[in-house]
């Protein structure tokens, strides 16, 4: 007996009921004011549109008896229409959260996205009053009228002298704060926002900024870069996860959004906590994550629901990260390659420029010169590495070997620099050596015809022979002194000047290298991780090669910006040649001619 007085006890202090809302306009209050993003309440007019099988919606905005307004056009079916048929407007304003659209997909419907009753009320943030417009079956236009902050509607006949055909939404006048509600940016928002939803319904959506006075069409956004085809089929028990996900190179801006049933719902797939690793952060992959069964919240439809689906949905994307990961190893390895040759040869090319400005005989170093002339050559015509081949007998047949025609990119353009080869040297007194004048084009082409030249003495003495040829001779006095020499190139009515400065002194720097007969050309360069070893680089002469430590804290410091890793990479190599080519040196000297060969080098960094 006592037990059962306990349970009756117990069941007379338990109670249960129904939620229910306390204050109906509170909660549409409420409603209308959770979507933030006024582009994304345009974005929901508009799918309304493309619900009702619109064919083509033309969106205005502009400016009428002083107020902005933004006008949406659409040739669909129109509000679906009560008994009478006339537009239900009633049962829009009178059921909000239950959307005829529901209904619609209970029945079996495909391919509409509105479920949730609310977005209309999204206008709130966009404007003060919106007219929405409609036809009824007796060939008359009907507009319900709702204002901002008002619980009340009105349904009003439109004078017309013809029906129209869909749906004319209005809201006017617009919010004070939004001028940034441009024609441009709602071209580009609804191009990555609706991307596939306008792909599969091929609606035609055209913007006209009376404001702005221009005219914009939204055309689907286009990926770049390289479609992964190879990715396999990603399936989660809700159902498939669509990918469409390109490749490119590295960059910040880059990213694969997340969308449901072809509207994008988030921007960012790291926005999401479950994927803020790489590869959705790395920056090499940009496009579309499609996950047609994620719940989202209804108020901003930008936020998803973390419920069963949405952790099998991370389960079976988390399946794809290690071939993704692959994938884009693979394209930085490339790209690595690719800049490698790249700076290699701007670093040749400032090495040979350098060796241009400075005294042959303390840095004639390598083969530098095509066909493995030497620089010996180098005071002879520069152009002879471009020149074209000869007609050479073919020995019994009698046939010859036609001449090589050059490709019309090949020829110089007119003259447009000009450098004094070298353009620093040292010269004992009362000796002589060659000067060359070097003439190019914009695109550092060698000039050779139509070209005069007169060199002169503009600092200190000296005597120069045959100073109207491209080569001059200059003679040094006989007393240490700074020189400096200048050349006129003319072509036609084109003057273009060169200078050369000349230490006369007493006593030369003693030979410091014996010469050699291995005359390899530049060096190349390639990769070692050493990251526990101090060594920055070395030098391998029998592969002609510099061994750069890319494990070195040095190397990572530089390559975070990509001149600064050339600059670096270029003081290595002048490093490396300097103590290759100079043996027997103090440390001093060696520094002294790093120095001056990194100086000189750098400036031809481009």
């Amino acid at each position: 007996m006592v037990t059962k007085k306990v349970g009756k006890k117990r069941s007379k202090s338990r109670a249960s009921g129904k939620l229910r809302i306390g204050d109906d306009w509170n909660a549409i209050n409420i409603i209308a004011l959770s979507q933030t993003n006024p582009l994304k309440a345009v974005a929901e007019f508009v799918e309304n549109s493309i619900d009702a099988s619109a064919r083509s919606i033309t969106i205005t905005r502009g400016r009428e008896h002083g107020e902005s307004y933004l006008r949406i056009i659409d040739d669909g079916d129109g509000i679906p229409r009560d008994d009478e048929g006339k537009p239900n407007f009633k049962y829009v304003a009178t059921h909000i959260c239950d959307s005829i659209k529901r209904q619609l997909k209970i029945n079996g419907a495909s391919g509409i996205q509105g479920e949730f009753g609310i977005g209309l009320l999204s206008f709130w943030i966009v404007g003060e009053g919106l007219s929405l417009t409609s036809a009824g079956a007796d060939g008359k236009n009907y507009q319900m009228h709702m204002k901002k902050g008002s619980p009340d509607y009105t349904i009003t006949l439109s004078r017309a002298l013809f029906p129209e055909t869909g749906t004319t939404l209005l809201i006017k006048p617009l919010l004070a704060g939004l001028r940034q509600l441009t024609g441009e940016k709602i071209q580009w928002y609804l191009a990555a926002e609706l991307r596939d939803r306008i792909r599969h319904s091929g609606v035609q959506i055209n913007i006209i900024d009376r404001t702005a006075r221009k005219q914009y069409k939204v055309e689907p956004r286009q990926f770049d870069g390289r479609l992964l085809h190879e990715l396999p089929v990603v399936r989660a028990v809700d159902g498939e996860i669509h990918l469409e996900l390109y490749l490119t190179e590295a960059n910040a801006d880059c990213a694969v959004s997340l969308s449901r049933t072809g509207t994008r719902v988030l921007t960012n797939l790291t926005e999401l906590d479950e994927f803020q690793g790489e590869p959705w952060s790395s920056g090499c992959l940009q496009g579309i994550v499609e996950v047609p069964f994620l719940k989202l919240t209804p108020g901003t439809r930008s936020g998803i629901i973390r419920d069963g689906r949405f952790e099998r949905f991370c389960i079976a994307l988390k399946k794809i990260e290690s071939q993704l990961l692959q994938i884009i190893a693979e394209q930085r390895r490339a790209e690595d390659e690719r800049a490698s040759r790249k700076m290699l040869t701007t670093i040749r090319k400032a090495f040979q420029e350098a060796f241009m400005v400075l005294p042959t005989e303390e840095y004639d170093w390598f083969d530098i010169q095509a066909g493995n002339k030497g620089r010996g050559s180098r005071l002879a015509s520069e152009s002879d590495d471009e020149a074209v081949a000869e007609e050479v007998d073919g020995g019994e047949s009698g046939e010859q070997t036609p001449r090589v025609q050059k490709q019309f990119f090949e020829y110089a353009g007119p003259l447009f620099s000009v450098r004094v080869a070298p353009q620093s040297s040292v010269v004992a007194i009362n000796q002589s050596k060659t000067y060359r004048a070097v003439a190019r084009d914009r695109s550092r082409t060698n000039v050779e015809h139509d070209l005069t030249f007169q060199w002169r003495i503009v600092e200190g003495s000296g005597a120069l022979e045959n100073d109207q040829s491209e080569i001059v001779t200059f003679i040094a006095p006989d007393q240490p002194e700074l020189s400096r020499i200048v050349v006129t190139v003319a072509q036609g009515a084109i003057r273009c000047e060169g200078e050369g400065i000349i230490t006369v002194t007493d006593s030369l720097l003693p030979e410091m290298r014996q010469p050699t007969g291995n005359r390899q050309g530049l060096p190349g360069y390639t990769f070692r991780k050493a990251a526990g070893e101090l060594w920055r680089s070395k030098y391998e002469a029998e592969l002609n090669v510099i061994v750069i430590n890319n494990g070195h804290r040095d190397f990572v410091y530089a390559s975070k910006n990509k001149a600064l890793k050339l600059r670096y990479i270029c003081r290595l190599f002048a490093k490396e040649m300097v103590q290759k080519n100079f043996p027997g040196s103090t440390p001093d000297q060696l520094l002294e001619r790093m120095i001056e060969l990194s100086l000189y080098t750098e400036e031809n960094l481009r």
